[in-house]
């Protein structure tokens, strides 16, 4: 990687170089992160107070209803974190014989995040569980001034959401979404927060804000629980990997998505992509070809691990198996590809790390902006809206059923050389997330980008069948050369929601320190000392 990469893509930022970094979406709570680094806190700390205030000042992407995932170096080896929630136990697939809804509460899920900071905090925190609280809180009591990408998705969600249990007494006060720069405080979020924090998530799951969320959802005819809500916990689970060249990347196993990055990166370690350029239309040939043969595959085998039967991780993650898929690219033409046969028979995201080589890269959501759309009343907790990750399919390993953890697409990554970390990094944003690791990957560690310039670079996104959506800034001699190969290709402006995601980078130097990279396409930053 190089300082600074020639960059053709007309960059407004630098990337950002310090001894300890956040990087996040919003500024707030980046700063509230780095506060607890400042204090003495270590990089865990501080991903925790900026994933807190990111649930107060950027409610349009997640909230205490969210779930959570995290990879992160501890000093000496990595770790892996899923603190996504279960379906409620009266969930059946005879329970959506009329269809899986995308909104209200028949879609929420147990949120997993309260759950994923207490367990983060207690065996990795250095500084006091209700510490990591106190940012949030003030802005949650004082409130805060909206920032203008935020204040669009809010004015969005809020068209959408309005008439939803609980929203617009919450995200509406007056009657309208916040605009830029208006302030919004919350008295009741901050209330949730204080009681979070003072009995390290035991009030959110077994007392008094359990017991509202229980009969709340029992007010609407909803299956979640107070049983469903006490029998949460997160998962230690480790990663999965798969190497290229000299860097290889870390993603968590299904229930998430990051499964099919590492496909891909599989499926173009056996191309000739290192003897192109990152713009080349031969490189953004194979790497389209080679993210649609794995979404292929990962929406038709992949959900939570156990269900995974027939088809496992072992199976898709087959060296075999995916030099059979490589195989496949035509380099002259676009292909709409079919399943393999594996085996025969509204996100936010945040980097964080410190001076003495602790690293964590984070990510949570609500899935959709402002994911269910319901918010309990006296509580601000607005929950999520995983349940529409499930499927009806007989036969599916993702079909829905009780206690079961839904198909997932939040993943944060993580790349590391020869067994020592390297970058932390995310890009949050639906179904691009998978598809921006690749591009993040190959920028920095094949063609040696630095951080800002690969997150500055426009990006690309496979769709269905022989779709590509991508960014206006692409160049147009590419995207001619690409159609005539019969890709699909729709051209899109960055829409600061899901379409391109939004990265946040942080990589080390080879000198100590590091480099952070924070993208235009959101309200945040990268902020270091």
């Amino acid at each position: 990687m190089r300082f600074p990469s020639v960059s053709p893509y007309g960059s407004r930022r630098s990337a950002v170089m310090a001894e300890n970094m956040v990087a996040t979406s919003q500024p707030l709570a980046a700063q509230a992160g780095a506060s607890m680094l400042a204090r003495g806190g270590n990089a865990v700390d501080a991903a925790l107070a900026t994933a807190i205030a990111l649930t107060v000042v950027e409610p349009t992407g997640n909230g205490l209803g969210s779930d959570g995932f995290a990879i992160l170096w501890d000093g000496e080896r990595l770790h892996g974190l899923n603190a996504s929630g279960r379906s409620p136990a009266g969930w059946t697939p005879e329970r959506f014989a009329g269809g899986i809804p995308d909104r209200g509460w028949e879609t929420v899920t147990v949120p997993g995040a309260v759950g994923g900071w207490v367990a983060l905090s207690k065996r990795f925190g250095a500084l006091p569980f209700a510490d990591l609280f106190e940012p949030a809180i003030r802005y949650a009591e004082e409130g805060f001034p909206v920032s203008p990408i935020i204040a669009t998705l809010w004015a969005n969600g809020s068209a959408l959401l309005k008439d939803q249990p609980g929203f617009a007494d919450h995200f509406m006060p007056g009657g309208k979404a916040p605009v830029a720069g208006e302030r919004f405080a919350s008295p009741d979020m901050a209330r949730s927060l204080r009681l979070i924090a003072a009995t390290e998530g035991s009030a959110f799951y077994t007392g008094e804000l359990a017991e509202m969320i229980a009969a709340e959802a029992a007010r609407h005819g909803a299956a979640l629980s107070l049983d469903d809500l006490a029998a949460e916990e997160p998962d230690w689970c480790g990663t999965i990997e798969r190497g290229f060249d000299d860097a290889t990347l870390h993603e968590i196993p299904p229930n998430g998505q990051g499964i099919a990055a590492l496909m891909a990166l599989g499926i173009l370690d056996q191309t000739p992509i290192r003897d192109l350029s990152p713009d080349d239309p031969d490189a953004l040939h194979l790497m389209w070809e080679a993210m649609k043969l794995a979404f292929r595959d990962l929406h038709a085998f992949v959900a939570e691990g156990r269900a995974m039967e027939e088809v496992t991780s072992t199976d898709l993650l087959d060296d075999a198996y995916l030099a059979s898929r490589a195989a496949l690219i035509d380099p002259a033409k676009a292909q709409d590809f079919r399943v393999g046969a594996p085996k025969r028979g509204g996100t936010v995201y945040l980097a964080a790390a410190d001076a003495n080589g602790m690293m964590v890269s984070y990510i949570q959501s609500n899935y959709a902006g402002f994911g269910s759309g319901v918010v309990v009343p006296g509580t601000g907790i607005h929950m999520q809206n995983r349940g529409a990750g499930f499927t009806l399919e007989q036969g599916h390993p993702n079909r829905v059923a009780p206690r079961k953890r839904p198909f997932h697409t939040i993943i944060p990554g993580f790349v590391t050389a020869n067994g020592m970390p390297r970058m932390a990094f995310g890009v949050m944003g639906g179904p691009m997330q998978a598809q921006g690791h690749v591009q993040m990957l190959l920028r920095t560690q094949l063609w040696g980008q630095d951080v800002q310039t690969a997150v500055d670079a426009p990006r690309w996104r496979v769709t269905d069948g022989l779709g590509v959506a991508c960014e206006t800034a692409m160049p147009e001699a590419a995207l001619r050369d690409l159609s005539a190969r019969g890709h699909e290709i729709t051209m899109e402006t960055p829409d600061a929601a899901f379409g391109f995601g939004g990265a946040q980078l942080i990589h080390r130097l080879d000198g100590g320190g590091y480099a952070g990279g924070s993208d235009p396409r959101k309200d945040g930053c990268a902020v270091g000392f």
